[in-house]
């Protein structure tokens, strides 16, 4: 909870910093037509790439396949969408990556780690029908 919490504080300081510094760089408008515009962007996927995720999970469902690569890939599709919409460039490359297919790849294994320790420590259960 500690780090959660330092990280809560650290994030933000250093999105305005990174924004104040791009201000400089490359100038107010432009850095403001970035922030929109990756917005705009986390917006639209959050629409397209959030129904395309709930269809295939429907189909996974629909051929008897357990839909866990699915639910993941929406999930992680989502939440790249999401952090798109927030101000700032470190979490729109946090995004970018969680929203690009080959990118997100890399997180899987640590969603798949993070689940098998919930599931270990009695604080996720499954429930099958």
């Amino acid at each position: 909870m500690r780090k959660f919490l330092m990280l809560l504080i650290a994030v933000p300081i250093v999105e305005i910093a990174v924004v104040l510094l791009s201000g400089k760089l490359i100038g107010a408008i432009p850095t403001l037509l970035l922030i929109v515009g990756t917005g705009v962007l986390g917006v639209y996927l959050a629409k397209t790439k959030g129904l395309n995720a709930f269809q295939q999970l429907k189909r996974e469902i629909e051929k008897g396949r357990a839909p866990g690569d699915a639910i993941i890939d929406g999930v992680l599709t989502f939440v790249g969408s999401i952090v798109l919409i927030l101000p700032g460039f470190i979490s729109d490359i946090i995004g970018i990556l969680l929203v690009i297919p080959i990118t997100r790849k890399l997180f899987k294994p640590a969603i798949y780690y993070w689940l098998r320790k919930k599931m270990k420590n009695g604080q996720i259960i499954l429930i099958q029908k």
